[in-house]
């Protein structure tokens, strides 16, 4: 059977997941959501337990009375831990229809009963669900934050900046290396800061603070369009409160209160 982490057959109803794109199928009440619950089958993929209850994703499964909204949309609508769940359905579909053949000799892979990993039967490799690493820095001088305007974005708001990890690099490595090659300057002090899982990009976000040491702000043009010093009572449009990135602007601009 395809379900993994000790789930029997007879735990065949759950709460249900079903993932259609960046969205989640919910069942509305005016302003109320909540995951369905369904019986399921071998083609649903076991997330866990919540509250002593099953539960599962599936990509675009049909359910009676739900219907597609978007998971940024989802956060405060479910409570936290639902929402964690659906963040974790979005990783393990993606993961589990994006190695459905083997990336090494192309032989259509297998899912495991007793783990989370897709192996193909031919060459024996097996896949794992992985999470990419990126950074994400609050760089501060004297009293002001650096945010800055991605190119890449469709959402035109200013962030602290951030980057993916390279082969070989440090966590530390790669915050110095982001900011010099995105902005110009040098810092110093970087400390942790907290982490987040980012379903979006299926990265984790681990976040740090530092502070300007030395140089002018110079964006790279290619992937930050704008960048500059903002004081706390002149912070622009920034990220919604689902992401770290607004945790670190909003935790320094509370200092001041």
């Amino acid at each position: 059977m395809s379900f993994v982490s000790g789930v029997s057959s007879s735990e065949r109803r759950g709460r249900c997941y079903a993932v259609h794109g960046q969205s989640i199928a919910v069942v509305r009440d005016g302003d109320a959501v909540t995951i369905p619950l369904a019986d399921v089958d071998d083609d649903w993929l076991y997330l866990g337990a919540l509250d002593g209850e099953p539960c599962f994703a599936r990509e675009n499964a049909p359910l009676a009375s739900a219907e597609p909204l978007a998971l940024r949309a989802l956060f405060g609508a479910l409570p936290d831990a639902e929402f964690a769940v659906a963040q974790r359905a979005l990783g393990i579909v993606a993961w589990d229809r994006d190695h459905r053949c083997c990336g090494r000799c192309g032989t259509p892979t297998e899912r495991s009963a007793v783990e989370r990993v897709r192996t193909c039967p031919a060459c024996k490799l097996g896949v794992y669900p992985r999470m990419s690493p990126a950074v994400i820095v609050r760089v501060e001088r004297d009293d002001t934050i650096l945010l800055a305007r991605n190119l890449r974005s469709p959402f035109r708001f200013h962030s602290v900046l951030a980057g993916f990890v390279e082969l070989g690099e440090t966590l530390e490595e790669t915050v110095h290396r982001e900011i010099r090659e995105e902005v110009g300057i040098a810092i110093s002090d970087v400390r942790y800061f907290g982490s987040q899982p980012w379903p979006f990009t299926g990265s984790i976000m681990i976040a740090f603070t530092a502070r300007w040491a030395s140089g002018d702000l110079v964006p790279d043009g290619t992937e930050i369009g704008e960048a500059a010093w903002f004081a706390r009572d002149a912070i622009p449009t920034v990220p919604p409160r689902l992401s770290i990135a607004r945790a670190l602007i909003d935790d320094f601009v509370e200092r001041a209160i």
